[in-house]
């Protein structure tokens, strides 16, 4: 296998497919918040849904980025996040960048599109956790 840094193109098509995917966990998860939880006239049930919403999709991407790497549209694509140093992610990294995407995304996309002008082609979540995207080429 060799190993290449993916165009900004194609990683954004992979998230639009990663978030189709994650919508249909999220609305799984959220299905089950509010069984277990029917008060929703308290002022707190919104904030606590969205506070479990965000656990879960962090528990989702920490999960399959600590245990080889790639979730299933980042198979489906051939990309795998990995650290710096070519090794897996630890759980405190695969936090890490959950977290600062999470962030990056919420201010307009600037974690995103630091990409289009990063050295290597990486997001900005992926420079401060310290990992990086590559794409597996099979050699031919």
């Amino acid at each position: 296998m060799k190993i290449s840094a993916p165009g900004f193109w194609r990683r954004l098509v992979s998230m639009i497919y990663e978030s189709l995917l994650l919508l249909a966990v999220l609305f799984i998860a959220g299905f089950v918040f509010h069984l277990v939880f029917r008060d929703t006239g308290s002022i707190f049930f919104r904030p606590a849904f969205q506070l479990y919403l965000l656990l879960v999709a962090g528990t989702y991407f920490s999960w399959f980025w600590t245990h080889g790497g790639q979730t299933l549209p980042m198979q489906t694509w051939k990309f795998r996040v990995i650290s710096t140093d070519g090794s897996q992610l630890s759980i405190k990294q695969a936090i890490a960048r959950y977290l600062f995407a999470v962030i990056g995304i919420f201010f307009f996309g600037c974690g995103i599109f630091w990409a289009l002008f990063d050295r290597n082609r990486q997001f900005l979540h992926d420079r401060l956790a310290g990992t990086r995207i590559v794409k597996l080429e099979d050699n031919v």
